[in-house]
């Protein structure tokens, strides 16, 4: 045995008569508080509890069963968009102290960071990981940091990533206190359906939730919102809380503000439900020639095709009926003027469309604007037109590199067209009836991406129809999509739909009717269109364009959003009778199909 090494016992005694030696000459410093233990601070990392304590972007977030690290559940988070699917929380941290997060996380690109620190805000990340991973990090907080948030997010465009038993380590800091409730509650810009909301910054508020009538109907980030989906004419009630991770404040004072009056888009003489179809009287092409006189009494609304430009920037509109040459059962135009007479004394509307496949319109100067309402308004007044159809495809329609907010548009195309077409509503009074037929790709594509881009490189296309049907949607009759001629669309579920079923329809349609964030940005929310503005664009027959539905699956398209049965598994936002009707391209391939696609609509609304 060694000599310096003394028994156990004897040890522990002689460190006792030490210690207090030195506590009885003054050499350990009285009442030093000991260092706070590490602990887990984040709260339901695991996501056992579903998604509380966490606030994901867009909806971009779910719990899953499968995959799972530990436990049953585990993340899920979809990128949509110029929405990277962040999802992140709030959490109380000591100053000046050392923290290590951890995840596993599993599938597309995946990223962990804390931001908020005081001192350097740190990430890590893995691509596409087919197997569980653990990503570290970790971090010193600042001399005064009470709270950072921790995050994680995909990458834009790539696959859903999953995250599972998250760890904050570290020593806890005083409990946070929910905020005060929020001051200057003010109602701004009202539409018919949506009214602004703005107030002023509370002090330890991350985040603020949004109440109508004593509901809760959103919750955002910053000191402003836009709540949608109201009634025209109708007013109502508004207050803010402001929450942390502590909970939520008190609300506000209340505020009112009365929606504008609806309707305005001149269809108050259109049936409950209305059939909508083309008539193709300038040209022919496979389907034959339909004389106005012959379109049967089942079309509520006919558009006639085309109004077409004499230069892609020119503005300068004509409408002609076809040549002899191609259609020779075509009437004089005296007969043909007589024939839209008599549909409009039946009750019947009947439109000029510009635009069309062929006919590139692009109003780039104001010069052009002019032009247009001039052109335009000399075809109306010539035919004796019940109003304007606005069917602008291909490349008529884009955004210039930086026009990021559908609810201020800047490029002069954008601008010129919504001047244009207020011009005319103007001119022309309250039963001026406007519709438009935008594809897909310049409508719902917006619930992802939004011209080019943050970074560019997008199409300047997506989604460049929705600051025109934004500015005019107090003056618009009716919206109806094209459901055709499309890829597979986002719908809200974060899942691509494909066009042919009622699926595609039911998910298009519902992101008119319940609103969408553009690009995923939820401070720029598309307001949700009155049912009766809606319509569902289809092709009437297989010949007629990509995207053919069976009269069974537009059935069951119809059934679901106004009824809420056969819905397949998409689940709607709202159920919507007053939903509008149908729109088919066209009235001549219908005729050329035995009259299946108004037969079946005919049977469906008992007309």
């Amino acid at each position: 045995m060694d000599r310096t090494t003394r028994p156990p016992a004897l040890r522990v005694v002689l460190t006792a008569l030490m210690a207090a030696a030195l506590a009885a000459t003054g050499l350990v410093a009285a009442g030093r508080p000991a260092a706070a233990a590490d602990t887990d601070l984040a709260r339901n990392g695991g996501f056992e509890s579903g998604l509380d304590g966490w606030s994901c972007s867009a909806g971009s977030g779910t719990v899953v069963s499968t995959p799972v690290h530990g436990g049953t559940s585990a993340l899920k988070a979809t990128p949509a968009g110029q929405d990277n699917a962040k999802c992140s929380q709030a959490v109380t941290v000591r100053p000046d102290s050392t923290y290590t997060l951890s995840a596993w996380v599993q599938g597309g690109y995946a990223y962990l960071g804390a931001s908020g620190t005081g001192t350097t805000d740190v990430s890590t990340w893995t691509q596409s990981a087919g197997t569980w991973q653990r990503l570290t990090t970790s971090f010193r907080t600042g001399a005064a940091t009470a709270s950072v948030t921790v995050y994680t997010h995909g990458w834009y465009g790539t696959p859903a990533y999953h995250v599972d038993d998250l760890t904050l380590m570290g020593p806890g800091g005083d409990p946070v206190q929910p905020p005060a409730a929020p001051t200057g509650l003010t109602a701004g810009a009202t539409t018919s359906t949506t009214v602004g909301l703005s107030w002023a910054a509370a002090t330890g508020a991350t985040g603020y939730t949004v109440y109508r009538n004593g509901t809760k109907v959103t919750e955002v980030s910053g000191t402003s919102a836009t709540v949608t989906g109201l009634a025209p004419s109708t007013s109502y009630s508004f207050q803010v809380g402001a929450t942390n991770a502590a909970g939520e404040s008190a609300k506000s004072p209340a505020v009112t503000a009365t929606t504008t009056g609806g309707g305005g888009g001149g269809g108050s003489e259109l049936p409950a439900h209305a059939l909508v179809g083309y008539l193709h009287a300038s040209f022919a092409n496979g389907s034959g020639y339909t004389r106005m006189a012959d379109v049967p009494g089942s079309w509520d609304v006919i558009n006639l095709a085309f109004g077409e430009p004499t230069s892609v920037t020119s503005g300068d509109i004509r409408f002609s009926l076809c040549p002899v040459g191609e259609c020779p059962n075509v009437e004089s135009a005296a007969d043909f003027k007589a024939a839209i007479k008599a549909k409009q004394a039946a009750g019947k509307k009947v439109l000029i469309s510009i635009g069309g496949q062929n006919g590139q319109v692009q109003l780039a100067t104001t010069a052009a604007r002019d032009t247009f309402v001039s052109s335009v308004s000399k075809i109306i007044d010539e035919y004796g037109l019940d109003g304007l159809d606005i069917d602008f495809e291909g490349h008529s329609l884009s955004l210039n590199t930086g026009d990021s907010d559908f609810r201020s548009p800047t490029t002069p195309v954008i601008v010129n067209l919504i001047a244009a077409l207020k011009s005319l509503k103007a001119k022309y009074g309250e039963d001026f009836i406007l519709t438009m037929a935008p594809e897909t790709f310049f409508v719902q594509l917006g619930y992802q991406f939004y011209g080019s881009g943050q970074w560019g490189g997008q199409d300047p296309r997506a989604g460049a129809y929705l600051p025109v049907i934004h500015a005019l949607r107090d003056d618009l009759t009716l919206l109806h999509v094209q459901d055709y001629n499309s890829g597979p669309v986002m719908g809200l579920d974060n899942q691509y739909h494909s066009m042919g079923g009622a699926d595609f329809h039911i998910a298009m349609t519902d992101m008119l009717l319940t609103g969408f964030p553009v690009a995923g940005n939820l401070s720029r929310v598309f307001p949700a269109l009155r049912p009766e503005q809606v319509a569902i664009g289809l092709p009437a027959s297989v010949n007629a364009g990509n995207g053919h539905t069976s009269p069974a699956e537009v059935d069951k398209a119809l059934d679901c959003l106004t009824k809420r049965t056969n819905c397949g598994s998409y689940q709607t936002h709202g159920t919507w009778p007053a939903l509008r009707g149908l729109m088919t391209w066209s009235i001549n391939w219908d005729r050329f199909g035995q009259w299946e696609f108004s037969r079946n609509f005919d049977a469906y609304f008992g007309s």
